[in-house]
C-alpha cells in the first residue's frame, strides 16, 4: 500500500483539485505513444509479466499472491482510484503485444504529491531503458499531472533502483516501513524530490 511523503506541504483547494482533474483526464501517450491506462483486457498479460519473480519480487505495492484474481481486483481498484484522481496504472506492450512493462502513479492530490513505481520485463532489464523511461516518466509527472513532490521507494537490497534514484538526484531522507496488501513491512530505502529542485536553478 502506497503511503504519502514524509513531507507535508501546504496546498490549497484549487490546487489539489487540478491534480485531480489531471488524474482523471490524463492522455498517457503524452509520456510515451505506446504507454496506455490498463484495463481488464490487460490482466493476462500483466499476470505473465508480474509472475517473474525478477519483476515483482522488489515491489512491495503489488497484490499478494500473484494471480488471475488478484491481479484482476487490482486493476480494478486502480481503475477506481483514477476516477477519484489518485492512480494511474499503466501498461507498455511490445510489438509482440505482450506487456514489456508497468508503471504505478499512486497520487495525493491534498498533498501536491505522487509516488512512482513499476518494473519492466527480465529481459530488458540492465540495457538502459528502465532508467531512460524513468526519467521520462519523473519529468512528466511533474508537467502534467503538476505535483510539487514526488517520493520513492526501494529495498534495501536493490542496487541497481538505488543507483539509478540518486543518478536522477533525488535526496536520500532515511528508510521506511513498507507496508505490503497482505500487511506483511518491508523496511525500504526513501527519497524525495521537488519540482523546483528538478527543474534546476533558472528553470
Amino acid at each position: 500500500m502506497s503511503a504519502p511523503p514524509k513531507t507535508v506541504l501546504d496546498v490549497p483547494a484549487a490546487e489539489a483539485e487540478a491534480i485531480r482533474h489531471a488524474v482523471r483526464n490524463i492522455d498517457p501517450t503524452t509520456l510515451d505513444g505506446g504507454r496506455r491506462l490498463a484495463c481488464p483486457d490487460d490482466v493476462e498479460a500483466l499476470l505473465d509479466l508480474l509472475s517473474d519473480p525478477r519483476v515483482s519480487g522488489p515491489i512491495y505495492d503489488l497484490p499478494r499472491p500473484i494471480n488471475a484474481d488478484t491481479v484482476a481486483a487490482w486493476v480494478a481498484r486502480c481503475q477506481g482510484e483514477r476516477e477519484r484522481g489518485e492512480t494511474l496504472l499503466l501498461v507498455n506492450r511490445d510489438a509482440e503485444g505482450q506487456v514489456s512493462g508497468y508503471s504505478k502513479i499512486s497520487v495525493w492530490p491534498e498533498r501536491s504529491a505522487a509516488e512512482l513505481a513499476g518494473a519492466i520485463r527480465a529481459d530488458r532489464q540492465s540495457a538502459g531503458q528502465g532508467g531512460a523511461g524513468a526519467w521520462r516518466t519523473i519529468d512528466w509527472m511533474f508537467e502534467t499531472l503538476g505535483v510539487r513532490l514526488i517520493c520513492l521507494t526501494a529495498a534495501m537490497d536493490n542496487i541497481r533502483s538505488a543507483r539509478l534514484i540518486e543518478a536522477m538526484g533525488f535526496v536520500r531522507m532515511g528508510d521506511r516501513d513498507a507496508v505490503a496488501e497482505d500487511g506483511t513491512v518491508r523496511p525500504s530505502l526513501y527519497w524525495e524530490m521537488s519540482r523546483d529542485a528538478w527543474r534546476g536553478p533558472g528553470a
